[in-house]
């Protein structure tokens, strides 16, 4: 029987001539697989109405066709109820674009680059509020390195004049937002680098103000290395800025608590306790030995879990991976959690999950809804069983050659660009049925 190879997607996300060393791409756009513009808009009714269980199962199939990856996203992490209509979304689109809008001018009246076009890689503050004079030029030290001065236009210096005309800032939560300014900026410059869509000014730019802006609303997170990672596929994928800032504000409400962190704890310390839990059920002689080697922490894994396996995948490999996952986990209800948390909490309790379409939630939300763990406590989100399942491919390598925790990280980025994201969606789900069924037991 004829099978389609397949036709490469790279092209829609194209790398610089002088990066020869990025992982290759192992997604392939199918025909009759891959969700295409077409299978799409097919996909709703004329008001608008989505039919999201079918879709679903589509992209878990095939991933989705880059032309259509934005909008398809937006309703995979919750930006937008399927069943809403199409005027309905328009009208939540316009309300969300006046306020990332209204929140955008705030952060210019208080530091006039953002929205300029121009960002920071400089301080701009000392920790007391104090102004640090000039931070955008720093000629001798940072030009060389290709820092601290990232014009858009170069006969506008007003709003660089009002940067540099700081006044001294006592209240603490504005001191501790300039704070990360340059840390936002230096990450931007990193992020993404092979690609060529970052060699224009603008899209760097439009990535700092999104971060900047989200590290001012989220005053109980901020910035946090790693966001970058999350947030530049987004402005890829989405031309309108507000609309990118909003999709990306919905992966943070998921991934917030990694980044949360106190004096005595990082936020994804709860994830990497959960993974040495999980790989303790279902493969507990390799968790044995990492624990003698000294990696029981499972820090080893800290990076897959805070940037979703950016690193370890190519670009175009990553967000397939990224929609496979967010399909497989998908809950109807999404929406309604973070628009109204009170409305779904009570239906939740009403309904004791019943009347949840089981047709409408993704395969793994779907096991979830069915064992009960719902009820119970928050269950375990899908990275935590794609780690276990990569730790569990490697295994036998791991027991064999792991003397010390520096063979674990060694053979563990050997796995750069070597995983087949499908494979990996598989193996978790396959994880997470047995750790459900040997969690059960007594």
């Amino acid at each position: 029987m004829w099978r389609d190879p397949g036709v490469p997607a790279d092209s829609f996300y194209e790398i610089r001539p002088e990066c020869t060393d990025v992982p290759v791409t192992r997604f392939k756009i199918k025909a009759g697989k891959t969700l295409s513009a077409r299978k799409w808009h097919a996909a709703f009714t004329p008001e608008g109405y989505l039919d999201i269980g079918k879709t679903l199962s589509r992209i878990y199939r095939g991933g989705v066709h880059p032309s259509i990856k934005g909008e398809v996203w937006e309703f995979l992490l919750g930006c937008y109820d399927p069943k809403s209509t199409f005027e309905e979304r328009d009208q939540i689109r316009q309300r969300r674009r006046m306020q990332y809008a209204t929140w955008k001018e705030e952060c210019h009246q208080l530091f006039p680059l953002v929205g300029s076009g121009r960002f920071v890689t400089a301080p701009v503050i000392t920790e007391d509020g104090q102004p640090i004079q000039d931070p955008l030029v720093l000629k001798e030290t940072s030009q060389a390195k290709g820092l601290a001065v990232h014009p858009q236009y170069n006969n506008s210096p007003s709003s660089m004049d009002a940067a540099n005309n700081l006044a001294k800032v006592t209240d603490k939560t504005v001191v501790q937002w300039l704070l990360t300014l340059h840390q936002i900026g230096l990450d931007v410059v990193r992020t993404d680098r092979t690609l060529v869509f970052y060699e224009k000014q603008e899209n760097l730019s439009k990535l700092w103000d999104i971060l900047a802006v989200y590290a001012w609303i989220d005053k109980d997170v901020g910035y946090g290395q790693g966001m970058c990672d999350l947030c530049s596929p987004m402005i890829i994928l989405l031309d309108d800025e507000a609309d990118a800032f909003w999709c990306f504000e919905r992966l943070m409400r998921r991934l917030r608590g990694n980044f949360r962190c106190t004096e005595s704890s990082v936020g994804v310390a709860a994830q990497l306790s959960n993974l040495a839990s999980v790989t303790q059920v279902i493969d507990p002689k390799l968790h044995k030995h990492l624990e003698h080697l000294g990696g029981g922490d499972y820090l080893f894994a800290f990076r897959m879990l805070m940037v979703l396996f950016r690193r370890e995948f190519s670009f175009c490999d990553s967000l397939y991976l990224w929609e496979m996952m967010w399909a497989l986990e998908y809950d109807p209800d999404l929406f309604l959690m973070y628009e109204m948390p009170q409305s779904a909490s009570e239906k939740a309790e009403g309904s004791k999950g019943k009347t949840k379409s089981i047709r409408q939630c993704g395969k793994y939300e779907r096991e979830i809804v069915k064992s009960g763990a719902k009820n119970a406590e928050a269950p375990l989100p899908m990275s935590v069983f794609l780690v276990a399942s990569v730790l569990k491919d490697k295994s036998a390598k791991l027991l064999q050659e792991a003397r010390g925790l520096d063979d674990v990280v060694k053979i563990l980025n050997d796995t750069t660009g070597n995983i087949d994201a499908k494979k990996a969606c598989c193996g978790a789900m396959k994880l997470h049925k047995k750790y459900l069924k040997k969690a059960k037991k007594p």
